[in-house]
Protein backbone atom coordinates (compact mmCIF):
# COMPACT_ATOMS: atom_id res chain seq x y z
CA UNK A 1 0.00 0.00 0.00
CA UNK A 2 1.42 3.37 -1.05
CA UNK A 3 0.87 5.94 1.70
CA UNK A 4 0.22 9.47 0.43
CA UNK A 5 -0.06 12.91 2.01
CA UNK A 6 -1.74 15.66 -0.04
CA UNK A 7 -0.81 19.29 0.66
CA UNK A 8 -3.08 21.74 -1.17
CA UNK A 9 -5.02 24.76 0.03
CA UNK A 10 -8.07 24.03 -2.14
CA UNK A 11 -10.58 21.69 -0.43
CA UNK A 12 -12.06 20.48 -3.72
CA UNK A 13 -8.58 19.51 -4.98
CA UNK A 14 -7.79 17.61 -1.80
CA UNK A 15 -11.10 15.76 -1.99
CA UNK A 16 -10.75 15.06 -5.71
CA UNK A 17 -7.19 13.75 -5.58
CA UNK A 18 -8.02 11.66 -2.50
CA UNK A 19 -10.94 10.03 -4.33
CA UNK A 20 -8.90 9.36 -7.47
CA UNK A 21 -6.15 7.64 -5.49
CA UNK A 22 -8.37 5.70 -3.12
CA UNK A 23 -10.55 4.45 -5.99
CA UNK A 24 -7.39 3.02 -7.55
CA UNK A 25 -5.70 -0.08 -6.14
CA UNK A 26 -2.79 0.20 -3.75
CA UNK A 27 -3.08 3.76 -2.42
CA UNK A 28 -3.96 5.17 0.99
CA UNK A 29 -4.25 8.92 1.60
CA UNK A 30 -3.18 9.18 5.23
CA UNK A 31 -3.41 12.99 5.55
CA UNK A 32 -4.68 15.95 3.50
CA UNK A 33 -3.53 19.40 4.66
CA UNK A 34 -4.05 23.01 3.56
CA UNK A 35 -0.94 24.85 4.80
CA UNK A 36 2.76 24.24 5.35
CA UNK A 37 2.48 24.61 9.14
CA UNK A 38 -0.22 21.93 9.13
CA UNK A 39 1.94 19.79 6.86
CA UNK A 40 5.00 19.83 9.13
CA UNK A 41 2.83 19.23 12.17
CA UNK A 42 1.38 16.09 10.58
CA UNK A 43 4.78 14.87 9.38
CA UNK A 44 5.88 14.58 13.00
CA UNK A 45 3.44 11.68 13.35
CA UNK A 46 3.04 10.13 9.88
CA UNK A 47 5.53 8.79 7.34
CA UNK A 48 4.16 8.91 3.79
CA UNK A 49 5.84 7.25 0.85
CA UNK A 50 4.83 10.16 -1.37
CA UNK A 51 3.96 13.77 -0.61
CA UNK A 52 1.88 15.54 -3.25
CA UNK A 53 2.84 19.16 -2.70
CA UNK A 54 1.11 22.10 -4.33
CA UNK A 55 3.52 24.67 -5.76
CA UNK A 56 1.60 27.65 -4.35
CA UNK A 57 0.71 26.26 -0.94
CA UNK A 58 0.23 29.09 1.63
CA UNK A 59 2.78 30.33 4.19
CA UNK A 60 5.99 29.00 2.64
CA UNK A 61 6.25 28.71 -1.14
CA UNK A 62 6.42 25.26 -2.65
CA UNK A 63 10.12 25.19 -3.48
CA UNK A 64 11.13 26.42 -0.01
CA UNK A 65 8.84 23.78 1.50
CA UNK A 66 10.40 21.15 -0.76
CA UNK A 67 13.89 22.09 0.42
CA UNK A 68 12.78 21.85 4.06
CA UNK A 69 11.22 18.43 3.42
CA UNK A 70 14.40 17.17 1.74
CA UNK A 71 16.46 18.34 4.71
CA UNK A 72 14.22 17.14 7.55
CA UNK A 73 12.50 14.13 5.94
CA UNK A 74 14.87 12.90 3.18
CA UNK A 75 13.07 9.55 2.94
CA UNK A 76 9.84 11.21 1.70
CA UNK A 77 9.51 11.39 -2.08
CA UNK A 78 7.90 14.65 -3.20
CA UNK A 79 5.69 15.01 -6.26
CA UNK A 80 5.08 18.69 -7.01
CA UNK A 81 1.87 19.69 -8.75
CA UNK A 82 0.46 23.03 -9.79
CA UNK A 83 -1.68 25.01 -12.17
CA UNK A 84 1.43 27.07 -12.94
CA UNK A 85 3.36 26.76 -16.18
CA UNK A 86 4.68 23.23 -16.41
CA UNK A 87 7.68 23.89 -18.64
CA UNK A 88 9.00 26.55 -16.26
CA UNK A 89 8.38 24.99 -12.87
CA UNK A 90 9.04 21.34 -13.63
CA UNK A 91 12.79 21.85 -14.06
CA UNK A 92 12.91 24.24 -11.12
CA UNK A 93 11.28 21.82 -8.70
CA UNK A 94 13.26 18.82 -9.93
CA UNK A 95 16.48 20.77 -9.44
CA UNK A 96 15.34 21.44 -5.87
CA UNK A 97 14.89 17.72 -5.22
CA UNK A 98 11.38 16.77 -6.33
CA UNK A 99 10.86 13.34 -7.88
CA UNK A 100 8.39 14.72 -10.38
CA UNK A 101 6.07 17.49 -11.49
CA UNK A 102 2.42 17.14 -12.37
CA UNK A 103 0.29 19.85 -13.95
CA UNK A 104 -3.23 20.22 -12.55
CA UNK A 105 -4.33 20.23 -16.18
CA UNK A 106 -3.07 16.65 -16.63
CA UNK A 107 -5.41 13.71 -17.21
CA UNK A 108 -6.62 11.87 -14.11
CA UNK A 109 -4.70 8.76 -15.16
CA UNK A 110 -1.49 10.75 -14.82
CA UNK A 111 -2.12 11.26 -11.09
CA UNK A 112 -2.19 7.53 -10.47
CA UNK A 113 0.82 6.73 -12.65
CA UNK A 114 2.79 9.70 -11.30
CA UNK A 115 2.31 8.79 -7.63
CA UNK A 116 3.06 5.12 -8.31
CA UNK A 117 6.20 5.93 -10.30
CA UNK A 118 7.50 8.38 -7.69
CA UNK A 119 6.81 5.89 -4.89
CA UNK A 120 9.17 3.49 -6.66
CA UNK A 121 11.92 6.10 -6.60
CA UNK A 122 11.61 7.03 -10.27
CA UNK A 123 11.31 10.50 -11.81
CA UNK A 124 8.02 11.59 -13.36
CA UNK A 125 7.34 14.24 -15.99
CA UNK A 126 4.63 14.07 -18.64
CA UNK A 127 5.40 13.05 -22.21
CA UNK A 128 4.08 16.42 -23.36
CA UNK A 129 6.55 18.24 -21.14
CA UNK A 130 9.46 16.09 -22.29
CA UNK A 131 8.58 16.83 -25.91
CA UNK A 132 8.18 20.56 -25.30
CA UNK A 133 11.51 20.74 -23.51
CA UNK A 134 13.18 18.98 -26.44
CA UNK A 135 11.63 21.31 -29.02
CA UNK A 136 12.38 24.43 -26.99
CA UNK A 137 16.10 23.65 -27.14
CA UNK A 138 16.18 24.66 -30.78
CA UNK A 139 14.06 27.81 -30.53
CA UNK A 140 14.67 31.40 -29.57
CA UNK A 141 11.66 31.58 -27.26
CA UNK A 142 12.17 33.48 -23.99
CA UNK A 143 11.61 30.21 -22.15
CA UNK A 144 15.01 29.02 -23.30
CA UNK A 145 16.54 31.51 -20.84
CA UNK A 146 14.98 29.55 -18.01
CA UNK A 147 17.60 26.85 -18.42
CA UNK A 148 20.20 29.35 -17.28
CA UNK A 149 18.39 30.16 -14.03
CA UNK A 150 18.95 28.44 -10.72
CA UNK A 151 16.00 27.43 -8.55
CA UNK A 152 16.70 30.33 -6.18
CA UNK A 153 16.87 32.79 -9.08
CA UNK A 154 13.45 31.61 -10.25
CA UNK A 155 12.07 32.17 -6.75
CA UNK A 156 13.52 35.70 -6.61
CA UNK A 157 12.25 36.53 -10.09
CA UNK A 158 8.76 35.29 -9.28
CA UNK A 159 8.56 37.43 -6.14
CA UNK A 160 9.91 40.51 -7.94
CA UNK A 161 7.39 39.94 -10.72
CA UNK A 162 4.57 39.85 -8.16
CA UNK A 163 5.49 43.39 -7.07
CA UNK A 164 7.59 42.56 -4.00
CA UNK A 165 10.36 44.98 -3.02
CA UNK A 166 13.88 43.75 -2.32
CA UNK A 167 13.17 43.90 1.41
CA UNK A 168 10.01 41.78 1.05
CA UNK A 169 11.82 39.25 -1.16
CA UNK A 170 14.60 39.00 1.43
CA UNK A 171 12.12 38.33 4.21
CA UNK A 172 10.14 35.82 2.16
CA UNK A 173 13.21 33.80 1.19
CA UNK A 174 15.17 34.30 4.42
CA UNK A 175 17.95 36.23 2.66
CA UNK A 176 19.50 39.63 3.28
CA UNK A 177 18.72 42.56 0.99
CA UNK A 178 22.24 42.68 -0.40
CA UNK A 179 21.92 39.07 -1.55
CA UNK A 180 18.59 39.86 -3.22
CA UNK A 181 20.24 42.76 -5.06
CA UNK A 182 22.96 40.36 -6.21
CA UNK A 183 20.33 37.93 -7.49
CA UNK A 184 18.53 40.76 -9.30
CA UNK A 185 21.75 41.81 -11.04
CA UNK A 186 22.45 38.19 -11.97
CA UNK A 187 18.93 37.79 -13.35
CA UNK A 188 19.29 40.87 -15.51
CA UNK A 189 22.55 39.54 -16.91
CA UNK A 190 21.22 36.04 -17.58
CA UNK A 191 17.97 37.32 -19.13
CA UNK A 192 19.86 39.90 -21.17
CA UNK A 193 18.07 43.00 -19.84
CA UNK A 194 19.28 46.17 -18.11
CA UNK A 195 16.19 47.51 -16.32
CA UNK A 196 13.29 46.31 -14.17
CA UNK A 197 10.65 46.89 -16.84
CA UNK A 198 12.38 44.52 -19.25
CA UNK A 199 13.10 42.07 -16.43
CA UNK A 200 9.37 41.92 -15.63
CA UNK A 201 8.61 41.43 -19.32
CA UNK A 202 10.90 38.41 -19.31
CA UNK A 203 9.17 37.12 -16.17
CA UNK A 204 5.86 37.48 -18.00
CA UNK A 205 7.25 35.63 -21.02
CA UNK A 206 8.30 32.84 -18.64
CA UNK A 207 4.73 32.85 -17.31
CA UNK A 208 5.87 33.65 -13.76
CA UNK A 209 2.90 35.95 -13.30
Amino acid sequence: MIKVVIADNHPIIRMGVTKVLEDANGFEVIEAVATTSELFEKLENVSPDVLMLEMDIPEINGIATLRKIKKEYPEIKVLMYSGQSEDVYALSTIRAGAFGYLSKASDIDYIISAVRKVSEGNMFITNELAQRLAFDEGTQKPRRFFRKLSTREVEVLKLLASGKRNKDVAIGLNLNEKTVSTYKARLMKKLNVDNMVDLLQQAKALELY
